[in-house]
């Protein structure tokens, strides 16, 4: 999926299968409750959150669909640099008043400093050589105020054995998802590994954790909300 040409419907049932993923195994969730970490003793406002690598553009339309209580609402932008899956992106959360789709590069990101409350980066992470890795994590923490949430796969036997059973049945007739599936749970990261790449970045008030469904998360408190 991260070539520069892919095939319309080939692309559209890959990222289809990576929403069901989301979906039903833990993506969406693991995204809401750790933002939800960050804003829960945050004041009544609007906050503003940034997220890397957008995909089809699902996690934003939950996070602006969700109802954080206490007075408090976010508006999301959605980035991506791949055309092909940033338009995929536009024609299914562009049109959400809180959400708001762009391109951009993760390495490089066109924002200026705390431009962003709360910057997120889901399931896209491991696609990144770690030194890659290591600047996108410099570059979330650099536009956000409040704090940092990456939702990730996690890399384990179990995990590879899981993704090999998908492709062979559910993802069988999507060939991205089907070769994709098994080399994304070969390259993800560990929790250990994850807080070594925030170390790197000179992160070092960071959290690892192990989230159901084989994934993780990573999550950076920088301020005191407000």
């Amino acid at each position: 999926m991260d070539e520069p040409e892919l095939d319309e419907e080939e692309l559209g049932r890959s990222l289809c299968d990576l929403r069901a993923v989301n979906r039903w195994l833990g993506g969406r969730r693991t995204a809401l409750r750790r933002v939800r970490e960050l804003l829960a003793d945050a004041p009544p406002g609007r906050y503003r959150i940034l997220d890397v690598a957008t995909g089809s553009g699902d996690i934003p339309l939950a996070i602006a669909e969700h109802n954080w209580g206490g007075g408090r609402e976010v508006e999301v932008t959605a980035t991506d640099l791949h055309p092909q899956t940033l338009a995929r992106g536009r024609e299914r959360a562009g049109g959400h008043p809180r959400v708001r789709v762009e391109r951009a590069d993760a390495l490089d990101l066109p924002y200026e400093d705390d431009a962003f409350d709360i910057s997120l980066c889901s399931t896209a992470l491991h696609h990144f050589e770690e030194q890659d890795a290591v600047q996108i994590l410099r570059e979330m923490a650099r536009v956000s105020t409040l704090g940092i949430v990456v939702n990730d796969l996690r890399r384990s036997p179990l995990g590879l054995l899981g993704a090999h059973l998908l492709a062979a049945t559910v993802w069988r007739r999507s060939r991205f998802t089907r070769h994709d599936g098994p080399v994304s749970v070969r390259a993800a990261f560990t929790p250990a590994e994850v807080l070594r790449l925030a170390e790197r970045a000179g992160i070092l008030e960071a959290r690892a954790r192990r989230e159901p469904v084989f994934r993780l998360s990573l999550t950076i408190r920088h301020n005191e909300p407000g």
